[in-house]
């Protein structure tokens, strides 16, 4: 199977104005990542996404279930691409926080704010495995091998290394932090960020 090499993955600058601000959350599995995000989207007027989300948009234009199209992509990196590629139509557009393991780096040259949530793997495997009532094992083994794929994906198409967090206007680990303490820290991050690029969001003037 031939490998897709696309470098740099993203233009600086979307082609159109955007509707308003692009804020990207992006973490490890069990981070904490989506609940922050759908958080924030809600408390700021701005539209939600995931990966997830336009993964299952994908299978339904395909007309397949979401377990055979995660068999197609498996075996075929353009699905991968096409994802990537609607993320970036998405945060052009504005208006939207956008989460997923990878959205900010897709979104590097877009996003207005790029928030990155993380905790320990065993702290991480823990709070799945309870989520899901599954094996902390099983879901140990499974969240490794997920992690490592996303990992060579990026780095082998892109040219890109997630585990360089410079990206990140704010790196926060939520092991010690109970969830209305860290989506403080998150949200007052962001409103002062987009305040300094001249947004004003009239949630973020009741900080």
């Amino acid at each position: 199977m031939a490998v897709l090499r696309l470098q740099p993955l993203l233009p600086p600058d979307c082609s159109s104005p955007k509707k308003g601000p692009t804020i990207a959350v992006s973490g490890p599995p069990g981070s904490g990542k989506t609940t922050y995000a759908r958080r924030l989207a809600e408390d700021l007027g701005l539209e939600y996404y995931s990966a997830g989300r336009i993964f299952r948009e994908l299978a339904r234009e395909r007309g397949v279930s979401l377990e055979e199209m995660n068999r197609i992509a498996a075996n075929d990196p353009r699905i991968d691409l096409e994802i990537d590629m609607r993320t970036l139509e998405i945060g052009c557009r504005g208006n939207v926080v956008i989460e997923g393991h990878l959205v900010a780096w897709v979104l590097r040259g877009v996003a207005d704010v790029r928030i990155y949530v993380t905790a320990p793997l065993d702290v991480r495997v823990k709070r799945i495995a309870e989520r899901e009532g599954r094996n902390f094992e099983e879901v140990y083994r499974e969240t490794v091998i997920r992690e490592f794929m996303h990992q060579q994906r990026f780095l082998v198409m892109y040219g890109i290394d997630i585990s360089n967090l410079s990206i990140f206007n704010l790196v926060l680990d939520t092991e010690y932090l109970l969830i209305d303490d860290a989506y403080s820290i998150i949200r007052r991050t962001v409103c002062n960020i987009l305040a300094a690029k001249g947004y004003q969001l009239e949630a973020c003037s009741r900080l």
